[in-house]
């Protein structure tokens, strides 16, 4: 199975200025645990996810002040929609993150995370013949 039958298309986009309270309740809404963050200047995604909103709480930072563009990896590991999911996952292991950005060229078309991977790998485990 390839990285484009899994990941989500919908992908949850913000801006280096957004405030991390933004992104946060952002990605509440959405039921996400990464927003994809796009800056112009930069020469590719960033992301930022659910940890590095919790490492600026935990650090006592005022969550209406900081900004995105503070707390995100820059120019994020990007995955292709045609890897299989074994490379998509050994991306993940590498760079020990749960996320990753799919792009095509330079355009961002989805983010695929290891719980997408672990639910199509236990599904086709089910329905394999024993």
């Amino acid at each position: 199975m390839l990285v484009r039958d899994v990941m989500s298309e919908s992908v949850l986009t913000v801006g280096p200025t957004h405030t991390i309270r933004q992104v946060a309740q952002a990605m509440r809404s959405r039921h996400v645990g990464a927003a994809v963050v796009h800056d112009p200047d930069s020469e590719g995604p960033g992301i930022l996810t659910e940890r590095d909103v919790l490492e600026a709480v935990a650090g006592g930072q005022d969550l209406d002040q900081e900004l995105a563009a503070d707390h995100l990896t820059p120019d994020a590991v990007v995955g292709m929609p045609d890897w299989d999911l074994d490379k998509a996952a050994a991306a993940m292991v590498a760079g020990g993150f749960r996320h990753l950005v799919i792009c095509d060229g330079s355009e961002v078309v989805g983010v695929i995370s290891v719980r997408d991977i672990v639910r199509v790998w236990s599904q086709q485990r089910s329905a394999a013949p024993a």
